[in-house]
């Protein structure tokens, strides 16, 4: 029985975290797309939120986090 050499398996290891990492971001951003378009749809980030049995941050921080949130109106001027 031969076994792949450790320096190998480690590059290995090494190239799926990152596929993984990728992954995963990828996963998030298409996640605060879908966040976002639930604000448009419903009006509140809270409304989505619970809609969705998740703590408003969760959806309010995925959205802001990938500039997905729309500017408020300056009310001072």
């Amino acid at each position: 029985m031969t076994t792949t050499p450790w320096r190998q398996r480690v590059h290995e290891e090494d190239e799926l975290l990152e596929q993984l990492r990728t992954q995963v971001s990828e996963a998030a951003e298409r996640r605060a797309i879908a966040f976002a378009e639930g604000v448009a749809e419903l009006g509140t980030v809270y409304k989505v939120a619970k809609a969705l049995d998740k703590p408003w941050t969760t959806v309010d921080q995925a959205i802001k986090k990938h500039g997905l949130a729309k500017p408020r109106p300056n009310t001072t001027e």
